[in-house]
């Protein structure tokens, strides 16, 4: 890295840092959207995030599932047997 582009680099993280730090000092805090100071979550989500939401919760119950499946014990043959009777269904 050359000189001018250390400089360049340096003065972008001043840049940063200052406005940061006047930020923190003015009570705006460290964090952004509705859980700063004053700010209240909007109160109805859409269509669309309620249906990434099932979405999400579906996965997670799939995960559940293949997380119990993977930790139970069982020989691999008798794990195989399962899955290929869960694929039959």
């Amino acid at each position: 890295m050359d000189m001018g582009t250390a400089l360049v680099v340096v003065a972008g993280i001043g840049a940063w840092y200052s406005l940061r730090s006047q930020r923190i000092r003015s009570g705006e805090g460290l964090g952004r959207g509705w859980h700063r100071k004053g700010a209240e979550p909007t109160a109805q989500p859409g269509p669309r995030e309620l249906e990434l939401q099932k979405e999400v919760a579906e996965l997670k119950d799939r995960i559940h599932v293949l997380e119990r499946i993977a930790t139970d014990g069982r020989s691999p043959k008798a794990l195989a047997a399962e899955i290929e009777s869960l694929r039959g269904e």
